[in-house]
């Protein structure tokens, strides 16, 4: 679903058939304006979605930005002004507001990862750990607060993971049988592939016929051997259980990648606010 279509549909999911406080209270030709009050630090994202929010519920509202997605932002800081009909900008508020707070968390949160592996070659990268319809701003966060994207979804990346291979019988024959899809759709994907120990990453490397290796709950002992083995000849990616506190020991093996699902799905959104300005 296309960005325009995600905030129409929440606009219709909020509003329905009228935002009936406002038209209640205020005056249809009161007219004001409010601006969007930081109140606690964070990497800021999702502006010019907060403009999208204001513009499609009243395209006559006059939005001024004054800071950019992927800038720090501290308390007291004023991110865009907003001004024309009252019971607009009050019926567009809480739905600006929600994008903006989730997307500023995600970004805060990827910021202060990838903060913790700076000066390392390991790239930090998001998974399909999303809100559902929400993943592009989701992953667009990410790549404010300074992560990468791994796939998008289910189809520009082949990624055999541990219930693949059993279904499948076992990691050759996963293996086999996605080389034969691909050449049978003639499709162009990256094969990626999970183990979940040593003697598994021996199997595929005796095989072959992958682009990347996803080391799956490896611990960084374990994972720096595993490196060392690969040894260049696939990319590598550490995923499962990494922390704050260890993502940096995880990093210092050499791994290519570190996937955490947690930039998404555990976040704390930004705390900011629309206020009326008297």
């Amino acid at each position: 679903m296309d960005i325009d279509r995600i905030i129409e549909e929440a606009i219709i999911e909020d509003i329905g058939d009228g935002d009936h406080t406002s038209l209640a209270t205020i005056p249809a030709d009161k007219t004001g304006k409010a601006h969007l009050v930081i109140k606690e630090p964070g990497i800021l994202a999702g502006v010019d979605i907060a403009e999208m929010v204001f513009s499609k519920t009243d395209n006559s509202l006059k939005f001024q930005k004054l800071i950019s997605d992927g800038s720090e932002v501290k308390p007291g800081d004023i991110v865009f002004t907003v001004e024309g009909c009252s019971i607009s900008i009050l019926s567009a508020e809480r739905l600006a507001l929600n994008f903006m707070q989730r997307m500023s968390g995600i970004a805060t949160y990827t910021n202060k990862l990838a903060s913790l592996i700076a000066g390392l070659n390991t790239k930090l990268l998001d998974t399909r750990k999303t809100t559902p319809l929400l993943r592009e701003l989701e992953k667009y966060s990410v790549n404010v607060g300074g992560g990468e994207n791994h796939r998008m979804g289910l189809y520009d990346m082949i990624m055999i993971k541990d219930n693949h291979i059993d279904f499948a019988g076992g990691i050759v024959p996963a293996i086999e049988s996605t080389k034969k899809y691909l050449t049978d759709k003639n499709k162009d994907l990256k094969i990626e592939i999970e183990v979940k120990n040593l003697e598994e990453l021996e199997i595929v490397l005796n095989y072959g016929g992958i682009d990347r290796i996803m080391l799956d709950n490896f611990t960084p002992e374990d994972l720096n051997k595993a490196v060392v083995i690969i040894d260049g000849k696939y990319e590598t990616e550490a995923s499962g259980g990494i922390t704050e506190k260890t993502i940096r020991r995880y990093a210092e093996t050499g791994v290519d990648y570190i996937s955490v699902g947690a930039l998404t799905h555990h976040i704390k959104s930004l705390d900011m606010s629309l206020l009326a300005v008297k």
